[in-house]
């Protein structure tokens, strides 16, 4: 459906700006010690999603979509949990990273929904 289309470009998009965020995030971190590790690890999981997203709209089976979209879904948690240590250990002040942080959570609910709703039409066709 011309929906269904608009919500794939839409979360495409939705994907790169918050790859494009985490990178401009880790610009701005110190370049040493132990924020250097947290901010590097934060850069690869976080740009991970929006790939891992495009490759599961190429998918060849609803099988390989799931699988692709449960491995952005895991990309996700983690960079939430990159950005809380980043908070947790006061490198970075909370309320800077409080919208990524939401934007974060609502993309890890729209992944969960959107395999959720996969494997349930699946299932129905068995």
């Amino acid at each position: 459906t011309k929906d269904n289309e608009k919500e794939l470009k839409d979360l495409k998009k939705r994907t790169k700006e918050y790859a494009l965020r985490i990178l401009r995030l880790y610009e701005s971190l110190p370049k040493y010690g132990a924020v250097h590790i947290v901010s590097h690890q934060l850069v690869r999981s976080g740009t991970s999603p929006g790939a891992q997203y495009r490759e599961a709209c190429r998918a060849k089976s609803d099988a390989d979509f799931i699988s692709k979209m449960e491995g952005a879904l895991q990309e996700l948690e983690e960079s939430g949990y990159w950005l809380e240590l980043l908070i947790d250990g006061s490198f970075v002040k909370e309320n800077l990273l409080k919208p990524l942080c939401e934007e974060t959570n609502e993309l890890i609910a729209i992944f969960a929904s959107i395999v959720i709703k996969t494997k349930a039409r699946t299932n129905r066709k068995k």
